[in-house]
């Protein structure tokens, strides 16, 4: 049984192939890892950062990526604007989206985490403040963290999917991985 931690950089598409348009030069999996039969437990938006698990065990692969199991999730999201108390509070409550009502979040504001440069890097204006705050949910909507934080209107700069269950980013790299225990 494998399992791998991996940084998925910014602008790679959480997916070993690109069945985009044809011609396309999309970064994809494939690009950093080269391990036969491991597939991705869960996606990652391309404009999304951070930690992705793969594996080549279905059974782990449906209890880390299917929403009836739980499993926590913990972004770091850079966003315009200076969050306050009753934004946090608001996404521990839960926020009504499009497709419905979330369940509650665990949220708060925290310092810059001190992450490596974005490449790009992100759009700054210097009129319009900006923090961090640390969202872990447990279901996984598309896209949710970022359409939660802009509901509180606290618009996402950048994402960083920090944790999943108890494994972490720890120690590496955009682009780098690395096979761990169960």
């Amino acid at each position: 049984m494998t399992l791998i931690v991996f940084n998925k950089p910014f602008d790679v598409l959480s997916q070993f192939t690109d069945k985009g348009t044809e011609g396309s030069e999309r970064r994809t999996l494939s690009d950093f890892i080269d391990v036969p039969n491991v597939y991705p437990a869960g996606r990652l938006d391309r404009d999304s950062e951070g930690l992705m698990l793969l594996t080549d065990d279905g059974r782990l692969q449906a209890r880390i990526s299917d929403p009836k199991y739980k499993t926590k999730k913990t972004y770091l999201a850079h966003v315009e604007g200076i969050a306050t108390e009753e934004q946090m509070e608001q996404l521990r409550r839960g926020v009504m989206l499009k497709d419905g009502m979330t369940r509650p979040a665990e949220a708060e504001l925290i310092d810059d985490p001190q992450l490596w440069e974005r490449v790009p890097p992100i759009r700054v204006r210097k009129s319009v403040p900006d923090s961090w705050v640390k969202v872990t949910i447990a279901e996984g909507r598309n896209r949710q963290v970022r359409r939660m934080c802009a509901a509180v209107n606290l618009p996402c700069l950048r994402l960083v999917r920090w944790s999943v269950g108890r494994w972490t980013l720890d120690g590496l790299a955009p682009g780098e991985w690395m096979e761990v225990e169960r």
